[in-house]
C-alpha cells in the first residue's frame, strides 16, 4: 500500500451533492428531501437545476422520512437529507416503521455527522446514529472516508433497491491514496497492511489509523488499517483475519457503544475472541470544536497508536 496521503483535504458533502446533481440529470426519480437545510445540505446547486423534484417540507423531520417514503412507494429514488442528528434522533421512529419495517428506497443523509457542530453541544452531536441505525438490519449503513468513497458510495446507493443510510461529514478529510480502489458495500478496504494488530476505522478517522500505522512501523509493529465504511453489513471476514492478530483497535467519530466497535466486539465475542480496544466518544461530550473534542478522546495519530501499543503490551 502507498505510504503517503493527498495532501488536499475536501468536504465531503460537496462530493456528495456534485454526484446527485449528475445523477438526477440521468434520473428523473431521483428527489431530495430536505427539511428546512437546503444550505447545509449544499444543495443549492440542486434545488436550482431541479426546483420541481426539491422538496423543502421545513424543520418537521419525521414528516420529511414520511414524505421520503411516500415518494419511494410511488416510484420516486428519494435522497432525504438532514443534519444526522436530527434525522436520526427526531424521526427515528418514521425511520424504523416507515423506511426499514417497510422496507422502501429512501436513502437517508446523515449531514454534518458525528461531533462536527462541536460548539453547539451534545444536543447537536449524532455520535448514537451509527447504534441506533444498524439494529434496523435492512438499512444499509455506510460512513465514507473520503471524497472518493462518497461519490461511489451516492451512485452505489441510487442504483441500490433498498433503505440506505449515507453518513456525511462536514470536516474535510484527505483523499486515501490507495491504488485500484473499489467501492463494495460490505467488503472493507486495506488501507495499509500488517499482523501485528489490525486498526478498523471509518469516517472521519481512517486518515489518522492510517497515520498511526505510519508511526507504529517506525518502530517494527506492523499494524494493518482496514477502512470498514460498511457498518452494516459489517464485513465478518476481514474481521476475522483482523481478529487473528489477537490486537484490534476501533476507532470511530461515534459512540463506543452500539456502532462500529460495538459491531467488531459482538463480532468477534463468538467468533474469535481477542483484545479489543473501542476509540471514539463515550456519553454526552462537552462544548467546544470539532478539533478539542478529537483530542479530547484521543482521536488522533498518536493517540491511536498508544492504543494500539497499550494492547501489545497487555
Amino acid at each position: 500500500m502507498a505510504d503517503t496521503l493527498t495532501a488536499t483535504a475536501r468536504d465531503c458533502r460537496v462530493a456528495w451533492s456534485e454526484t446527485l446533481e449528475a445523477l438526477a440529470r440521468e434520473d428523473d426519480r431521483i428527489v431530495a428531501v430536505v427539511n428546512d437545510s437546503i444550505g447545509s445540505s449544499k444543495l443549492n446547486a440542486f434545488a436550482t437545476a431541479f426546483p420541481e423534484r426539491t422538496v423543502n417540507v421545513g424543520i418537521a423531520e419525521q414528516l420529511m422520512v414520511g414524505v421520503g417514503a411516500g415518494l419511494a412507494n410511488g416510484g420516486k429514488v428519494p435522497f432525504v437529507s438532514a443534519a444526522g442528528c436530527f434525522l436520526t434522533g427526531r424521526a427515528l421512529e418514521q425511520i424504523k416503521a416507515d423506511v426499514a419495517y417497510s422496507g422502501y428506497n429512501v436513502k437517508l443523509v446523515g449531514q454534518s455527522s458525528g461531533i462536527a457542530y462541536g460548539e453547539l453541544g451534545a444536543t447537536h452531536h449524532s455520535i448514537e446514529d451509527l447504534g441506533w441505525l444498524r439494529q434496523l438490519g435492512q438499512i444499509t449503513v455506510i460512513v465514507p472516508a473520503d471524497s472518493w468513497e462518497t461519490e461511489q458510495a451516492v451512485r452505489w446507493a441510487a442504483a441500490h433497491d433498498g433503505p440506505v443510510y449515507l453518513r456525511i461529514s462536514r470536516m474535510k478529510v484527505p483523499d486515501l491514496d490507495i491504488p485500484d480502489r473499489r467501492f463494495r458495500p460490505g467488503v472493507a478496504e486495506v488501507v495499509r497492511e500488517g499482523d501485528d494488530a489490525a486498526i478498523l476505522a471509518c469516517g472521519t478517522t481512517v486518515h489518522l489509523a492510517r497515520d498511526a500505522s505510519v508511526l507504529l512501523a517506525e518502530e517494527g509493529i506492523r499494524a494493518r488499517v482496514l477502512n470498514m465504511s460498511s457498518v452494516n453489513p459489517l464485513d465478518t471476514e476481514a474481521t476475522l483475519s483482523a481478529a487473528r492478530t489477537g490486537h484490534i483497535v476501533t476507532v470511530e467519530e461515534g459512540h463506543v457503544r452500539g456502532g462500529l466497535g460495538g459491531a467488531v466486539a459482538e463480532f468477534t465475542a463468538s467468533a474469535h475472541p481477542c483484545r479489543v480496544t473501542r476509540m471514539g466518544f463515550d456519553g454526552f461530550r462537552t462544548t467546544g470544536s470539532a478539533e478539542h473534542l478529537f483530542e479530547e478522546a484521543g482521536l488522533s495519530a498518536q493517540g491511536i497508536a498508544g492504543s494500539v501499543r497499550a494492547s501489545l503490551s497487555a
